[in-house]
């Protein structure tokens, strides 16, 4: 029993840390406070399990998915980029928006999967797990994501992020480079609701409340346990942060907390993850002052 937990937490770390690099991409690549996050995670979800549903090619499927993913992201640097509205707000509009789009795509507010042949489904009867699909899924974005990021395109979408300013002084086209990257990061959030809602059995209009907060979680707990310097270590870290939410999650509730207080436990993990410099700094000082107190001389 035990055993199972931990390989299914295993499972959902490995399926959301690929929603994890898609934050990543926003947060810390762009610095775009982007909460079309928490649409384009059950969109993904919606758009394959509809098509599924509806007896079309589950891998198909997913790939609609990530390019309706990839289409929520460009609504949203659109209404950055072209109409002006703030970062935050863009997101806000383009999440709110989509949750009536999602209703839209599945015509109600849940579609069950069972008996429905899937890519989780194909992977169980050649005898192998779950994980397996989303180990190599992972592991396959990262290695392409990685590399990306290192060409001419990645170096100019990471510059836009440090110094929009400085990079668009250089030539460069700081309006595309955003466009480019929330593209990219939805198109993967996406994806990773589409691999959900095909692992769980179903796909629900409400199953993205939260997702970039445990994104964001996954990636500061990531970054705060991984501190190598270099890109490829930068992205591992966010998949070991996702690990290590789920983790946390799967402790919590086997310290008997609710399922219900799921996000108040993912909320306090973040504030403590972002504090934590606060902290460090905190408790340095207070070391300080005590070894100086120390050496003070006494008459």
């Amino acid at each position: 029993m035990l055993l199972s937990a931990l390989i299914g937490t295993l499972e959902q770390g490995l399926v959301y840390g690929i929603m994890a690099l898609g934050v990543y991409i926003t947060y810390r690549i762009l610095h775009f406070a982007d909460l079309t996050v928490d649409g384009s995670f059950p969109l993904g979800a919606a758009v394959a399990a509809r098509f599924i549903a509806d007896g079309g090619s589950p891998l198909l499927g997913t790939v609609l998915a990530m390019a309706a993913g990839m289409l929520a992201g460009l609504t949203t640097g659109f209404l950055n980029t072209k109409l002006k509205i703030s970062g935050l707000l863009s997101g806000i509009l383009t999440m709110t928006a989509l949750y009536s789009v999602n209703l839209r795509v599945m015509g109600r507010a849940n579609i069950p999967l069972l008996r429905k042949p899937t890519l989780v489904s194909w992977f169980g009867q050649r005898g192998m797990a779950p994980w397996i699909l989303f180990l190599i899924t992972l592991v396959l974005i990262k290695v392409l994501l990685d590399l990306f990021l290192k060409t001419e395109i990645g170096f100019a979408i990471r510059a836009t992020g440090d110094n929009e300013q400085m990079i668009r002084s250089c030539g460069v086209n700081t309006d595309g480079m955003k466009l480019i990257g929330l593209g990219l990061a939805n198109c993967l959030v996406a994806l990773s609701g589409a691999l959900v809602a095909q692992y769980q059995g179903f796909a629900d209009v409400g199953m993205g409340v939260g997702t970039v907060v445990a994104g964001l979680a996954s990636v500061i707990a990531g970054q705060a346990l991984v501190r190598l310097p270099g890109l490829g270590w930068a992205t591992t870290g966010v998949i070991v942060g996702s690990l290590i939410y789920r983790g946390a999650i799967f402790a919590a509730l086997r310290l008997g907390l609710a399922p219900t207080d799921l996000k108040l436990i993912t909320a306090v993990l973040v504030v403590f993850a972002l504090s934590g410099p606060v902290w460090s700094s905190s408790l340095a000082k207070f070391g300080g002052g005590k070894r100086r107190a120390a050496n003070i001389p006494t008459s």
